[in-house]
C-alpha cells in the first residue's frame, strides 16, 4: 500500500511507497514586469531535457555548467520541465536557480534521493499538481529500483497529473521518462509497458510525454510503439520549427540534421504551435552533453 510522505499530505499528492521526493524551493525568483506573449496566448512552454548528472570531471563539469544551465532556463520562462539524469543535489542546485516561482516532484530511481532524478520542475503560478507517481521500467513497475530487462541501468517514469491555472484550469498529464542506453530489447519492452500505463490514465485528458529515448525518431520501433499509443511527435505536427540537430552531441559540433533521440510527444488534440531544439550555450559551454528539446503548445 502506498505510504503518503510529509509533503505528500500537504500537497494532496500520490506517491509510490513513499520514494517521491517533492521539496519546497529557495532562491529569488526570475522577475517578470509583465506577462510573456506565450501566456498572453495562454500557450504552455514545454522542455525536455537531458541535464547530464553531475560530476566534478572537467571541462564539462556541473560547476561549470550551472551557471549556463541557469541562464538557459531562466532565458526560457518555462512552464514545466521534464529532466533526465539529474543527481540529487543537482537537482535541488536547479530548484535555487529556478527561484521560488517553481516547484519540482520527482525521487531517485533507486528510491529517495539515490541515483538518476526524472525531476518534473513546474512554474506555480501556472500549474498545480493534482496527483502523481512513478513507476519502474521492469516486469515489477511498482518495485523501486527494479530492472528486469538486461538494461544498462534502472529506468523509470515520473508522472503529474497537472491542473492549469490560466487555461480555464484545464487538467493534463505529463509523463517523462528516460529508456535505457544500452539495451535495444531493455527500450523495446519499457515502451510497451509505457503505452500500457497511458490506457490506464484519464483519456478525455490530454497528454504530454517528455524523455530522452536514446533511439532516433522515425528510425526505431521504440518510436512506433509511442505513437501506435495513440500519441503523436511535436516536431512533426509543430505548425513552426527551429532548425534540427542531433540532440545528443556530446560536447562535439553541432550535427546539423542529425538524429533527434529527445522527444516530446503529446496527445493527438493538443496543438503544438512550435518545436525547437536548444542551442544555448555561453562562450562554447553548453549547458550538457545533450540539446533540449522545447514545444509551445495549447491543451485540447
Amino acid at each position: 500500500m502506498p505510504r503518503h510522505s510529509r509533503v505528500t499530505r500537504r500537497l494532496g499528492l500520490k506517491t509510490a511507497l513513499g520514494a517521491a521526493v517533492a521539496l519546497p524551493l529557495s532562491g529569488t525568483a526570475l522577475s517578470h514586469s509583465s506577462a510573456s506573449a506565450a501566456d498572453r496566448r495562454g500557450q504552455l512552454e514545454v522542455m525536455s531535457f537531458n541535464l547530464r548528472y553531475a560530476s566534478t570531471t572537467e571541462p564539462n563539469s556541473w560547476t561549470v555548467r550551472r551557471p549556463v544551465t541557469r541562464e538557459l532556463l531562466r532565458r526560457e520562462r518555462l512552464h514545466v520541465i521534464g529532466t533526465q539524469e539529474g543527481l540529487y543535489q543537482q537537482v535541488r542546485d536547479i530548484a535555487t536557480d529556478l527561484g521560488g516561482a517553481y516547484d519540482w516532484i520527482g525521487t531517485g530511481r533507486a528510491g529517495g534521493s539515490r541515483d538518476e532524478f526524472m525531476a518534473v520542475f513546474y512554474d506555480t503560478r501556472r500549474l498545480a499538481p493534482v496527483e502523481y507517481d512513478h513507476f519502474w521500467l521492469s516486469d515489477t513497475p511498482g518495485v523501486i529500483g527494479s530492472n528486469t530487462w538486461g538494461g544498462g541501468s534502472v529506468r523509470m517514469v515520473t508522472w503529474v497529473r497537472f491542473r492549469d491555472l490560466r487555461d480555464g484550469r484545464r487538467e493534463f498529464y505529463l509523463l517523462n521518462t528516460h529508456l535505457d542506453n544500452a539495451s535495444q530489447h531493455a527500450r523495446a519492452r519499457a515502451a510497451a509497458l509505457i503505452a500500457e500505463r497511458i490506457t490506464r490514465l484519464d483519456r478525455s485528458l490530454p497528454l504530454v510525454v517528455t524523455g530522452d529515448f536514446n533511439v532516433p525518431a522515425r528510425g526505431n520501433p521504440v518510436h512506433d510503439t509511442m505513437l501506435g499509443a495513440g500519441l503523436v511527435d511535436t516536431w512533426e505536427t509543430a505548425a513552426g520549427r527551429s532548425r534540427l540537430y542531433g540532440t545528443f552531441h556530446g560536447y562535439r559540433p553541432l550535427v546539423p540534421d542529425g538524429d533527434r533521440i529527445d522527444w516530446i510527444l503529446t496527445s493527438p488534440g493538443v496543438r503544438t504551435h512550435r518545436a525547437s531544439v536548444n542551442t544555448f550555450s555561453v562562450n562554447g559551454q553548453f549547458p550538457s552533453d545533450h540539446l533540449p528539446v522545447q514545444a509551445s503548445l495549447t491543451l485540447a
